[in-house]
């Protein structure tokens, strides 16, 4: 079928012309076919080749699944529906504009589509011809202490990418030159192909969408404007940064191709485990050993803080082991306001006793006569 033959049926109501509803299945297509075919065939219809015509383009339209999809999908758009814009003759000439981005977002009406009027195949985004593209997103690994994780830090991390290259500046062209408006697209960067009432927008062949073309290419780069370096990048963490949180930096990523901007980088922390603290959330954990005769008795200690002296911590008598105790505003320091410092005992058992260490300890036993599994019913 001609291409100007497949435009046509685009610009007539296929249903109305076969007498049938939108909705019909496809044996009310036939069937209203055969009956429209005998009674205008022009061997016995003289005169009536013209209507003819019209009901078989309708019925090669309406008969096929995947023509008729594509018909019903382009009649519910309308002119100004789906991302489409107005074709040749302004928004009142209730033509289409597509553009090759628009075909590969469409998926397989697409491809009819391409086909229909000459697109070959409905070209899908990347293929052929593209215009300014966004860098790509770069990932680098920082490893940080565990005090610099819990206060911040800014640092530098050390990654080889795509940069603008440093002796055109990324314009591509060579020292002492300059690109110029292409010839072929005027600088639009995209040239339209009419078909009747659609209009096809592609990334300009000549210029590849940039709009301008480079006459001298540059030497180092061979003209993309770009070219593979080591680089340091600033980065600042921010307080109370998590073990595997990713950090993203705006712009700071792969170089931008035929003028695109550049990519994110994303920074993924590594934080080393410290000591004597770990950490939840906000909150810094610490185990502390106590004697037994301090848990029993009761006493104050000393325990150790991530930012600064130590802090007296008061015991109550009869502290058993596991036991935490809250120390307020001891943590990390967050935006939103520092954590605490979450303290847990832990009640030391010697190892080894002195002669004097196991008389008093026996004398305890020998004075004990509550037994702490008298509930386990043993």
């Amino acid at each position: 079928m001609a291409a100007q033959t497949q435009r046509e049926w685009f610009e007539k109501d296929y249903y109305k012309v076969l007498g049938v509803p939108e909705e019909a299945t496809d044996k009310d297509i036939r069937r209203a076919y055969r009956k429209l075919a005998k009674e205008h065939h022009p061997d016995s219809n003289p005169g009536h080749e013209d209507r003819f015509k019209e009901i078989s383009a309708a019925y090669d339209v309406l008969s096929d699944a995947e023509k008729r999809t594509a018909y019903d999908e382009v009649r519910r758009l309308g002119p100004m529906a789906g991302g489409f814009g107005p074709g040749p003759g302004g928004p009142g000439a209730g033509g289409f504009t597509f553009t090759t981005d628009d075909l590969g977002d469409m998926g397989g009406l697409g491809d009819l589509f391409g086909n229909l009027f000459g697109g070959g195949g409905g070209r899908r985004r990347g293929a052929g011809p593209v215009g300014p593209r966004r860098g790509d997103d770069l990932e680098t690994e920082l490893h940080l202490s565990f005090l610099d994780a819990v206060n911040g830090v800014t640092t530098t991390v050390n990654l080889t990418s795509e940069m603008a290259c440093h002796t055109c500046h990324g314009s591509g062209a060579a020292p002492g030159t300059t690109p110029v408006v292409c010839p072929q697209c005027g600088g639009r960067g995209s040239v339209e192909d009419n078909q009747g009432p659609f209009s096809f927008s592609r990334a300009c062949p000549r210029c590849s969408g940039r709009g301008t073309i480079v006459e001298s290419p540059c030497p180092t780069c061979r003209g993309s404007g770009v070219e593979r370096r080591p680089r340091q990048v600033k980065v600042r963490i921010p307080a109370g940064v998590d073990d595997g949180q990713r950090i993203r930096l705006k712009g700071r990523g792969g170089a931008g191709r035929n003028g695109g901007p550049p990519g994110d980088l994303y920074v993924v922390v590594h934080v080393a485990p410290h000591d004597l603290f770990n950490r939840k959330g906000k909150d810094l954990l610490l185990t502390v050993p106590v004697t037994f005769p301090e848990a029993a008795l009761g006493a104050e200690i000393k325990v150790p803080t991530l930012d600064g002296g130590p802090v007296t911590l008061r015991i109550p008598a009869g502290t058993r082991s596991g036991r935490t105790f809250r120390v307020k505003g001891r943590g990390v320091p967050v935006s939103k306001g520092a954590g605490d410092l979450l303290v847990t005992t832990e009640v030391a058992v010697p190892a080894k006793l002195t002669a004097e260490q196991r008389d008093a300890v026996e004398t305890l036993a020998e004075t004990t006569k509550e037994s702490p599994r008298a509930n386990l019913g043993v």
